[in-house]
């Protein structure tokens, strides 16, 4: 879903700054306060730049961001209120997966992507934003598998650039066993390792990968009626970024200092 379009304005960028505006002014959010302010900061005011504007303020709504209400006595529209996931995305706001351009550049500035991973995590920021949390979850992961992927291939490249045998299960079609092997080799060059990046990659790799992949995994697999939940997709997307920039350092290692 893209938010974006006037004159390349990300409409729902400035539906979250001014909602943060507000809520650190007032005990008391209503909805037309908020689209009012939305609408002066937009370069243009025309229909379909309300519209615009209305489907990215429902969509907060719609995703949990935000909530009608404000209290007991006041329980209906135009009173709104932010969640307590809406509280998380606004301490984050330019990089929360709420804001889907400010996300995407956070991350391509931390690390570059390749095409097929990028095309998945923007996917999931879409599905994200249209409340499909089993899809994100879907996506999420197929986008990790993409990093341990990368990280597998510069290992294979190098192993056979220095006539050393490859592993079976590195090239094993399970990304399972893949990881195992992956993390196998390269806990067993620790000493060869920049202390920094092995204490990195010993903490996040393992807890990282497992989180994200559990999580596409029971979308895929699912027992329950919700196998997921929008604050467990949430949180894999604000991790996706640390494990994109490790993935991406524990290649370049591989490529110039793995022996």
């Amino acid at each position: 879903m893209s938010t974006g379009g006037m004159d390349g304005v990300d409409v729902r960028a400035v539906v979250l700054e001014v909602v943060d505006e507000l809520v650190r002014k007032y005990d008391n959010l209503q909805a037309g306060g908020v689209l009012q302010e939305a609408s002066r900061r937009l370069p243009l005011r025309d229909r379909a730049t309300e519209r615009a504007l209305l489907t990215a303020f429902y969509d907060l709504f719609r995703t949990g961001y935000l909530s009608w209400g404000h209290d007991l006595p006041n329980p209906s529209p135009p009173f709104c209120h932010v969640t307590a996931l809406g509280r998380q995305a606004l301490a984050l706001r330019s990089r929360d997966p709420a804001n889907p351009d400010g996300y995407l550049a956070h991350l391509r500035h931390r690390a570059p992507l390749g095409p097929v991973t990028d095309s998945y995590i923007t996917e999931a920021l879409n599905t994200f934003n249209a409340a499909c949390f089993k899809a994100t979850a879907v996506m999420v992961g197929a986008a990790v598998e993409s990093l341990v992927l990368g990280v597998r291939d510069a290992l294979v490249a190098r192993l056979q650039a220095l006539g050393q045998p490859v592993p079976a299960d590195l090239t094993d079609w399970r990304v399972k066993r893949v990881l195992a092997s992956l993390e196998t080799m390269i806990t067993a060059r620790m000493t060869a390792l920049p202390a920094p990046l092995f204490e990195r990659f010993e903490a996040n790799w393992p807890a990282v990968t497992h989180q994200i992949r559990t999580a596409r995994n029971e979308a895929g697999h699912p027992v329950t009626v919700e196998p997921v939940t929008a604050e467990e997709v949430h949180a894999s997307l604000l991790i996706f970024p640390e494990l994109a920039t490790l993935a991406n350092q524990v290649q370049e290692w591989i490529r110039t200092n793995y022996s």
